[in-house]
């Protein structure tokens, strides 16, 4: 392992441990790359889909400000069906 790599323990089901457990040294590490490969990717995929979520409601929020809405007025929509 090199200096920027750490393991962790996840479950899976038997057979797929198993599968792993015999498979050669060059095989498991291709799976450990494309396991690290799958994870970054989903990370990367949430924080994006994040980011233009965030953007979005920034743009609505904009836009709702320059169509006249103010913080009283949307407390006031909010509060209709108290």
């Amino acid at each position: 392992m090199t200096n920027n790599q750490t393991e962790i323990l996840i479950k899976v089901p038997l057979d797929v441990a198993q599968t792993y457990w015999n498979a050669t040294e060059e095989e498991r590490k291709k799976i450990e790359e494309k396991i690290a490969f799958y994870l970054q990717s989903a990370t990367v995929s949430r924080k994006e889909s994040l980011d233009r979520l965030y953007k979005t409601m920034d743009t609505i929020g904009q836009k709702a400000q320059e169509r006249g809405l103010t913080p009283e007025i949307l407390e006031s929509l909010l509060n209709e069906d108290e």
